[in-house]
């Protein structure tokens, strides 16, 4: 029980530290939240205000928040242990939830990439992400992101279950993975209907300077 509750805590914190908001602030003087339509601490804001390397750079902490606590914790815990469960959901739940934020807190793609890349290769869960966001972002095109997000993730979901049931029996990434799953829907969700998101003011100061 200790490395499960060691890395599910370094996760939520991991994840909970918003990189695409500091960063812009730090090296171009942008304040994504405030500054962008949708008011979204994340990559895609990062890279339309700040340019492409910035976005980047964002895309790789955001993912390696989730990848790191994952592939660390698979150094000490059997891939088809149960426990592994908070630990996938850790880092999503972190980043969504922004403990460190009032109020804030991102829509949870990028890091839920990441968590997903941390179980590689002995699980490649990340293909049941990757596999519906090309499928509904070239053939059967969704619109607008935040929708087809909702759907991807909801594949996702249904994929890893499916597979923990019929293929692998293992539970803990089925059940980890939907949470991050519905984590992710929850977010965009909630930031389809008005385009709302976090307000700057709902930042704290110390996050502004």
């Amino acid at each position: 029980m200790f490395y499960p509750i060691l890395f599910s805590i370094a996760g939520f914190l991991s994840g909970g530290v918003l990189y695409s908001y500091h960063v812009p602030k730090l090296l171009c003087g942008v304040d994504v939240v405030a500054d962008s339509p949708d008011h979204n601490p994340g990559m895609t804001n990062a890279m339309k205000l700040c340019g492409v390397p910035v976005g980047l750079l964002c895309l790789a902490l955001d993912m390696a928040k989730g990848f790191l606590p994952v592939f660390a914790a698979l150094r000490f815990l059997r891939i088809e242990d149960p426990w592994l469960a908070p630990v996938l959901a850790a880092p999503a739940l972190g980043h969504a939830l922004a403990v460190f934020y009032p109020f804030a807190g991102g829509k949870a793609v990028a890091v839920s990439f990441g968590v997903l890349l941390g179980l590689l290769p002995q699980s490649a869960a990340v293909v049941a992400l990757i596999v519906p966001y090309l499928f509904f972002s070239t053939i059967v095109v969704i619109r607008p992101d935040e929708r087809r997000t909702v759907v991807s993730f909801f594949c996702m979901a249904m994929l890893c279950l499916a597979g923990a049931v019929f293929v692998t029996g293992r539970t803990g990434i089925a059940l980890g993975a939907s949470i991050v799953a519905v984590t992710a829907m929850w977010k965009n969700r909630a930031r389809n209907p008005g385009g709302q998101g976090v307000r700057s003011e709902a930042l704290p100061e110390k996050g502004r300077g």
